[in-house]
C-alpha cells in the first residue's frame, strides 16, 4: 500500500523533530526560578506537543487561568528561544525520508501550532527551513489545529487542493485538522502521542516508525 500525493505536510514537534529535550530544559529553567529542582526529560515527552500550556502543566502544575501563568509562560518561551536547537534533532530516518520525497519530485512542508519566532529558527538551524515548500506556524492563522485553517493556508500557498495532500502528525489534533481540511492523514507512531491513544484517532494511515512511513511513499 502506498500513498499518491503531490504534497506531504508534516507537524513539527514530535513528527519531524524531537524537540522534547529542549522544551523540557526550558521548563526546568522556570522551575529553577521557582526554587524547584529539575524533572527528568522523560516526564515532559507526552506534553511536548501541547505547547507552553501543556508543558507548564507538567512542570509547575498550573493552567492558563492561574494568576502566574503569563509570567511563567513568558519566561519559558525566553529560555526555550535561547536554546531552541541545543539538543533538538530530526527523528532518525526523517532526513532520508525528506530526501526521498524530493528525489521523487514531491514537495513537502511544515504546518505546526508552534509560533513563527520559534519555528523558523529551529528549522533553519537544522538546515530544513530552506528546503520546505511552505512553513505555516501557529500564529499564521487565527485558529490553531485542530481547526483546519493552517492546513488550508498551506494549500493556498502551494496552490494545491487539499485532496492532493497528506498530513503527518503525532497528535489527535493533527488528524482532526487534516480531516476537517479534506486531506488524508497519517498518524506518526514514533512521536509524543499526547493524551488520546493513537488507536482512537481514526487516521487514514498509521506509520509506527519512520521506516513505515517511507514504505508508504508512492
Amino acid at each position: 500500500m502506498t500513498i499518491e500525493a503531490s504534497v506531504w505536510l508534516f507537524d513539527l514537534d514530535g513528527t519531524l523533530v524531537d524537540t522534547a529535550p529542549d522544551l523540557g530544559h526550558a521548563v526546568n529553567e522556570v522551575r529553577a526560578e521557582c526554587g524547584l529542582g529539575p524533572l527528568p526529560a522523560t516526564q515532559y515527552r507526552t506534553a511536548a506537543s501541547g505547547g507552553a500550556g501543556g508543558l507548564l502543566g507538567v512542570g509547575l502544575g498550573i493552567t492558563p487561568d492561574h494568576p502566574d501563568f503569563s509570567l511563567r509562560r513568558d519566561s519559558f518561551l525566553a529560555h526555550y528561544r535561547a536554546g531552541v536547537s541545543r539538543h533538538s534533532r530530526p527523528f532518525p530516518g526523517i532526513v532520508e525520508l525528506l530526501l526521498a520525497l524530493e528525489l521523487k519530485g514531491r514537495r513537502w512542508g511544515v504546518v505546526t501550532n508552534k509560533s513563527g519566532f520559534l519555528t523558523q529558527p529551529l528549522l533553519n538551524d537544522l538546515n530544513l527551513g530552506p528546503r520546505a515548500a511552505c512553513i505555516v506556524s501557529g500564529d499564521s492563522t487565527p485558529r490553531l489545529k485542530p481547526a483546519p485553517d493552517s492546513l488550508l493556508l498551506a494549500c493556498e500557498q502551494l496552490k494545491v487542493a487539499p485532496r492532493d495532500c497528506v498530513y503527518v502528525g503525532d497528535d489527535l489534533r493533527d488528524i482532526d485538522a487534516a480531516r476537517a481540511a479534506g486531506m488524508r492523514s497519517v498518524a506518526a507512531g514514533w512521536g509524543y502521542e499526547g493524551n488520546t491513544p493513537m488507536a482512537e484517532w481514526k487516521a487514514d494511515y498509521v506509520a509506527h516508525t519512520v521506516a513505515d512511513l517511507h514504505g508508504l511513499l508512492a
